[in-house]
């Protein structure tokens, strides 16, 4: 008697769960296509990006010394409020966001140039202009990897964590646009 009870409570539950199945399967929404987002390119151009980077990344003193050497650029991908606010001297200010074929075409048009980047995690107790991101989403690590799917290979990025007080680096500061001109 009590086999029979079980039998038809397992065959309910099994038949249930078919349809619980089936009915998820048919709520799942089809991919959008968008042949402008690539989400496996990205993540492949990452890996390859990632392996390249192993070997880019400077001390301060490397960094330092190759900024001053000719045709290398310094780039920096904060926010222009953050780059106005301070930035190494003589860094070239192009926003993450605005990063694109043009952009990269007009502000460092040889993709052989010489580029470093630097970016808010390689400054401690700067959280003004250098406002601190989480590890996992440091603008060097998009910012290196957009370049290199640009196709620019010699790049190099500021590698320690370092006491903004303590820089060996020059700093400066873009002057305040006088509201009245």
């Amino acid at each position: 008697m009590r086999f029979r009870f079980h039998v038809p409570a397992l065959m309910l539950a099994a038949l249930l769960c078919a349809l619980c199945v089936t009915g998820v399967r048919a709520a799942t929404p089809a991919p959008i296509a968008n042949p402008a987002i690539d989400m496996e390119g990205y993540l492949r151009v990452s890996r390859e990006a990632a392996q390249h980077r192993a070997t880019r990344r400077v001390t301060e003193a490397e960094f330092l010394r190759m900024s001053r050497e000719p045709g290398t650029i310094v780039l920096d991908a904060r926010s222009r409020e953050k780059y106005d606010e301070l930035h190494v001297e003589g860094a070239v200010s192009l926003s993450f966001s605005d990063i694109a074929v043009g952009s990269l075409a007009q502000t460092i048009p040889d993709k052989n140039t010489r580029i470093l980047i630097y970016c808010n995690n390689n400054f401690a107790n700067a959280e003004q202009p250098f406002p601190s991101k989480m590890p996992s989403a440091s603008l060097n690590i998009s910012t290196y990897i957009a370049l290199y799917n640009y196709g620019y290979r010699n790049v190099y990025e500021l590698g320690p964590l370092i006491e903004l007080s303590k820089s060996k680096l020059p700093f400066e500061s873009t002057p305040a646009k006088n509201a009245g001109a």
